[in-house]
């Protein structure tokens, strides 16, 4: 069971690095037309919200200095730090429902396996029984 949770969560997190591709978010930005501040703001934003969100692999990150010198830095970080943790949250939430789901479908596999045993057991001492009877009427 433990090992099919880690090959769910693996595959999970397999296809969004497939997903995400190589190019930073800052780069993304950047291509979208952004300013360098706000990219990079929305980079060390979206870090720092991922981390906030419960990330293992991010580090929060803010340039004090250019938060409060550079509006459009502020806004970028701000703007990524929302919508990041946001992601990220999302990304946890179903990543436990995917594992408790692979939970209760292992759960219904072992329930069905053990009523089948008790019926199968039931039926055994049923034949035993008959098996007494019949020896009886001899």
């Amino acid at each position: 069971m433990k090992y099919t949770n880690l090959l769910s969560t693996t595959a999970i997190v397999a296809g969004l690095l497939t997903v995400t591709g190589c190019a930073t978010q800052e780069e993304i930005m950047l291509q979208e037309g952004h300013s360098v501040e706000y990219a990079k703001g929305f980079d060390d934003g979206c870090h720092s919200g991922k981390k906030a969100g419960g990330s293992l692999f991010d580090q929060f990150k803010k340039d004090e200095n250019r938060f409060t010198k550079h509006g459009k830095y502020a806004q970028g970080w701000s703007d990524g730090f929302r919508q990041c943790e946001n992601e990220q949250e999302a990304l946890d939430r179903q990543i436990r429902m995917s594992m408790e789901q692979q939970r209760l479908n292992e759960e219904r596999k072992r329930n069905d396996r053990m009523d089948t045993y008790v019926l199968e057991s039931q039926v055994l001492k049923g034949l035993k029984y008959d098996a007494n009877l019949l020896n009886k009427l001899k």
